[in-house]
């Protein structure tokens, strides 16, 4: 193993208890499955992006110690979002204290709130439309079909956002995952911005929904995926709750029972990170085991849920994924 630097040290040191020890053992359970050789599906739901996760997460991609990534259509957007627009964001420390009147005036002004952090209507939403509406045309004059992640990896290599970077470019997961072509599924993609926006332009009978591959067709690439991949085991590191866990998750019952594939494995690692505190019904605050009896778990697969912040929680297991 190579030698920790200080962010591992440091966890390791007083990380001893509680969610603060899960985090070490979820970390040190992620490094255990990649040293024996089986892959790793990370998802992401929330507002990862919007929360710079790029920077730690590119890096992760780079050194191969993510295969394939299942993300909300919001964070696969809003990291090339954040790449274009960076400096046209507004952080709203005080967003508690916002009256109705106040959050009417950020709509009116093109800022889009998540949390602490106004999105720039203009310079992220619009910046990116009229090149992506292009690639969308063109696939469809050409009869060609593409995923979504699909059409923002060409608009990344294309090059035509470069003019418009405001950030180091190593900080972009989006970038990082294009340049290596990574394997990723996008459920749900219809209910984010770009989602929406191409959902105007059928409306309008400007392109057909068909030039745009879907969540089925999703599914049964991953399902090819998952069993040309798993002779040696795939692990499951959730970010937040939502579609971007509950759609991949389902695809071993889904080949074991509906498939009859008897011989699929289970997931070999189960960790997420959530704030969802264990509750009644609510998938998200389901604790690992329930897993088991849908088919999704073993008995002996290592499970590990840490109940925090994940803007917190997702960068220090990197770090330590990374020897930082």
């Amino acid at each position: 193993m190579m030698h920790k630097g200080p962010i591992s040290q440091f966890i390791q040191k007083h990380y001893l208890h509680f969610n603060a020890a899960a985090l070490v053992d979820a970390a040190k359970g992620y490094e255990a499955q990649l040293a024996a050789g089986s892959k790793m599906l990370v998802s992401l739901a929330g507002a990862m992006s919007t929360a710079e996760l790029g920077k730690s997460f590119a890096e992760i991609i780079r050194q191969d110690k993510v295969h394939i990534i299942s993300s909300t259509g919001a964070n696969l957007e809003e990291d090339v979002m954040n790449l274009v627009a960076h400096s046209h964001y507004e952080r709203v420390p005080n967003y508690r204290d916002l009256t109705p009147q106040q959050e009417w005036d950020l709509l009116e002004r093109g800022l889009n709130r998540v949390t602490d952090t106004c999105i720039p209507e203009e310079e992220a939403f619009r910046r990116l439309q009229t090149h992506i509406f292009d690639l969308w045309k063109s696939a469809e004059d050409k009869g060609e079909r593409y995923f979504p992640h699909e059409f923002m990896y060409q608009l990344l290599l294309s090059g035509v956002l470069e003019e418009y970077y405001e950030i180091d470019l190593k900080d972009s997961w989006m970038y990082a995952a294009a340049q290596k072509n990574l394997p990723m599924v996008v459920p749900g993609w219809e209910d984010s911005t770009m989602g929406n926006i191409f959902a105007s332009y059928v409306l309008k009978g400007t392109l057909h929904a068909s030039t745009m591959k879907s969540g089925i067709e999703y599914m049964t690439f991953l399902a090819d995926w998952y069993t040309h991949n798993s002779d040696k085991g795939i692990g499951f590191f959730q970010i937040g709750g939502g579609i971007a866990g509950d759609f991949p998750i389902c695809v071993v019952p889904m080949l074991y029972q509906d498939m009859e594939r008897t011989d699929t494995p289970f997931w070999s690692y189960f960790c997420q990170i959530s704030d969802s505190t264990t509750s009644y019904g609510s998938y998200s605050g389901a604790v690992p085991n329930e897993k088991i009896t849908w088919g999704k778990l073993d008995i002996d697969t290592p499970k590990y849920i840490i109940e925090s912040d994940a803007t917190i929680v997702a960068p220090l297991i990197f770090a330590y994924l990374l020897n930082d």
